[in-house]
């Protein structure tokens, strides 16, 4: 069990140790040429414009790890390492004031700090950037009231005709500067959502019913701050009517979220209350008019009516989140409860979205729209434009009380109140360098506000010494190539360490042959590659070990190794051979020079009794033994020595009971069942058996020996103690004799007893003989009774 456990663990640290190199090793990996190759690879490397390579190492050599490149000898002055940086633009305070001070702009109020910053970002390299987020008091809210107009309406547009002038007295609570607007909607005015006979379009209801011809969306008042006007227009309003039962409502969603100027939105909080009691269509509906182009999702009202209802298709989900987000447009579905499962789902789709129950006939209409925009706006979700290829970004929020939030839920913070102050760290990575290589720009804002943060990126996707490059130099074989960072980048079609060849001349025999150190061997060793008659190394995975050589015949990792470390860990490989450190000698620098570990305490060289031979004694007297030749565990006295330690071990007795710990911690101790079991003196190492008396007079046995610096102890496990008196056979044997006697006594008596009674029976039956009357005298006594009676009864 113990093995399996030990191969196991084994090669698991192999496997953790090949995933380590693995993941360092993206540097080499990467086989970059140039120094602007080399950054792009990850934050972790470096490239050496230091003249350090060995011969057969390529220039790709050069791009390594930073430590990996200060151990093979580079200087660090000359490393290239850039590092990512960034610088804010514009960084004006959150708004801080209380609702009745001055009346600010709209533009004038801030809720997002900072907003631009730059970003110069190295490939693998985070950036990583704060902002605050403060909900302003009295900030400016646009509601704008769709509303569905089709009959079964008819009893909430009543209710509605006086929502504007009861909403801005409610929503005066909130904020001083409030603006109301009305739209409406029905249906497509095509077949067979609506009826198109002449009859019907112009009255879709019955003949005593009197409606408006159907529509699909009108915009009926502009946001404005008169309440008064609000009631006006919208008690001129009248219903309409369609067949089925779903209505057009997105048609009129995405008109009011596009049509910014015909609406009035302004930069500020923006509400849309979608008031129905019915489904909806979505795209895909419209071939059932026979409309099959997709909704482009542009602004198509002619006198405030929307035109192409019966041209494009209904919008879909995905489409209207998209517009409703860009315009900045929060959501809230008043709609009966029998579509509240509808509009629920819907609105897990929709982001800043809120879903309300609308009573019968809208009379809860104003507390419903106070409720949703109270929960809307206690949240703030941060979302960004879409990022540039290679971009990543990631999140970590910083709410109310503490409470730290991650990953997708890193985007937002929940339960803020009017005042309060929320934070996010945002971490921009990127990976590489765009293809076009120009900067790029992504935004970043809370959904439903219309402040957003512009952050502009720019990428390091070359290094510094790359500006004073040196083309058509000489040193890249008669101008073939731009020196630069200590390496020729080669024109197009050279190849080479110094660009000496052209493409077409790599794999020529001529060539090859300048690649074999001889004929009888492989080309380079079969450790690299012929380029140009040179050899160019294979790279190896672990970034510490490389080939070298003219022709790839050296490495520096098939040394000889000494407790598995190469070169004994005291010198370094090259070309197979250990190069000693000071005091080491040896193939494996497994030799020690020094002497001084082989003094022993009366300082002398192995004790007088042995040769120091590589720092350790070779004991020349068979009786000793020890690093330094001063351990005999054949002498006498050994086992007087250690006679304390073993008994406090083994039984837990003896004088150093108390310190046994501390002092009696020397040997390992073997415990074994009988004496037959101790070792015995033939094996290769000297043995001492002893034999001890405790302070109970118990003998025990062990045996004390040195096996390679390892000091043993076996004892045998039980004490041998003198027999004392068996208590119980005696207690047994008295007992046994007392009953015995008692037994022996008793039948005594009774034999006694016995042979009297006989004896007093045989003088009765002697008496009763004589005591007998002489038949022949006369009647017996009886005889005389029995005669008398007879005659009495006669």
């Amino acid at each position: 069990m113990d093995l399996k456990l030990l191969f196991i663990s084994a090669l698991l640290g192999i496997v953790c140790c090949s995933s380590a190199q693995q993941e360092g090793n993206e540097c080499i990996k990467a086989n970059a040429l140039s120094c602007g190759e080399c950054i792009q690879v990850g934050a972790k490397c470096g490239w050496c414009t230091d003249t350090f390579l060995k011969q057969g190492e390529p220039t790709s050599a050069r791009c390594d790890e930073l430590e990996s490149l200060r151990k093979r000898g580079c200087d660090a002055a000359r490393i290239e390492n850039p590092h990512g940086s960034q610088k804010i633009l514009k960084n004006k305070a959150v708004t801080n004031r209380k609702k009745g001070a001055e009346k600010l702009r709209p533009e004038d109020i801030t809720q997002i700090q900072p907003q631009k910053l730059s970003l110069n970002l190295r490939s693998g390299e985070p950036q990583n950037i704060k902002l605050k987020f403060k909900r302003a008091e009295d900030y400016p809210i646009d509601l704008y009231y769709l509303m569905d107009l089709s009959y079964s309406m008819k009893d909430d547009l009543e209710n509605v005709k006086n929502l504007g002038t009861s909403l801005m007295k409610e929503m005066s609570k909130i904020t001083s500067d409030f603006r109301i607007g009305f739209g409406s909607f029905v249906e497509k005015t095509v077949m067979p959502y609506i009826s198109t006979t002449p009859a019907k379009l112009l009255n879709p209801c019955t003949v005593d019913q009197n409606c408006t011809s159907p529509f699909s969306y009108k915009n009926v008042l502009k946001l404005t701050s008169n309440g008064q006007q609000f009631n006006i227009l919208v008690g001129n309003q009248q219903i309409s009517g369609n067949l089925d039962s779903p209505e057009g409502g997105f048609d009129a969603i995405m008109q009011v979220a596009v049509c910014g100027e015909h609406i009035g939105w302004r930069n500020v909080t923006r509400l849309l209350v979608f008031s129905t009691d019915a489904g909806f269509h979505f795209a895909g509906d419209g071939k059932l008019g026979g409309i099959v182009l997709p909704n482009d999702g542009k602004c198509h009202l002619e006198n405030n009516m929307y035109s192409m209802s019966h041209y494009y298709d209904y919008p879909s989900i995905a489409h209207l989140v998209q517009k409703l987000s860009e315009n900045n447009i929060q959501t809230i579905f008043a709609v009966t409860e029998e579509f509240q499962p509808v509009y629920k789902e819907l609105k897990n789709l929709i982001p800043k979205s809120a879903v309300g129950t609308l009573s019968a006939n809208s009379s809860n209409v104003i507390n419903l729209i106070v409720d949703a925009y109270n929960s809307l706006s206690s949240e703030v979700i941060l979302e960004n434009s879409k990022l540039p290829e290679g971009v990543t970004i990631t999140y970590q929020s910083h709410c109310k009380n503490g409470v730290v939030n991650e990953g997708e839920s890193g985007r937002k913070c929940s339960n803020i109140s009017i005042g309060d102050e929320v934070s996010f760290n945002i971490n921009i990575t990127a990976q590489g360098c765009p293809k076009q290589d120009k900067p790029e720009s992504i935004k970043i804002k809370p959904l439903g506000f219309t402040e957003e943060v512009e952050i502009l990126l720019s990428f390091i996707c070359e290094c510094e010494c790359h500006k004073h490059g040196i083309e058509n130099s000489d040193m890249c074989h008669n101008g073939n190539g731009t020196f630069e960072c200590g390496a020729c980048r080669c024109n197009k079609g050279r190849v080479g360490r110094q660009c000496e060849c052209r493409k077409d001349e790599v794999s020529t025999e001529d060539l090859d042959k300048n690649c074999r150190k001889d004929n009888g061997t492989d080309i380079c060793s079969n450790n690299g590659e012929c380029v140009c008659g040179t050899c160019e190394c294979k790279k190896r995975d672990n970034p510490e070990e490389r080939y070298s050589g003219k022709f790839c015949e050296c490495d520096n990792f098939n040394c000889d190794r000494s407790n598995n470390k190469l070169c004994g860990g005291h010198g370094r490989c090259e070309c197979r051979v250990c190069i000693c450190d000071a005091n080491y000698t040896g193939s494996a620098c497994d030799c020690s020079l020094d002497a001084s570990t082989c003094l022993a305490s009366n300082k002398q060289i192995c004790n007088g009794r042995g040769i120091c031979e590589c720092g350790t004694c070779r004991c020349t007297d068979p009786k000793f033994q020890g690093p330094t030749c001063e351990i005999c565990p054949t002498c006498p006295g050994v086992c007087t020595e250690h006679k304390s330690c073993v008994q406090c071990r083994a039984f837990g007795t003896g004088e150093k009971k108390d310190t046994c710990e501390r002092d009696c911690s020397y040997f390992n101790l073997i415990k074994v069942k009988d004496r037959d079991k101790l070792p015995q003196p033939v094996q290769a190492f000297p043995l001492m058996h002893c034999k001890e008396r405790d302070a109970n007079d118990c003998w025990f046995y062990y045996t004390y020996a040195v096996n390679n610096t390892e000091k043993e102890v076996h004892v045998v496990e039980t004490l041998e103690c003198p027999a004392g008196p068996d208590i119980i056979p005696i207690v047994a044997g008295v007992v046994t004799g007392i009953v015995l006697i008692g037994l022996a006594l008793l039948l005594i008596w009774k034999l006694l007893m016995i042979i009297h009674d006989r004896r007093e029976f045989a003088k009765f039956e002697k008496e009763k003989m004589n005591a007998k009357w002489d038949t022949r005298s006369g009647f017996p006594l009886y005889e005389c009774s029995v005669w008398i009676l007879e005659q009495l009864w006669k």
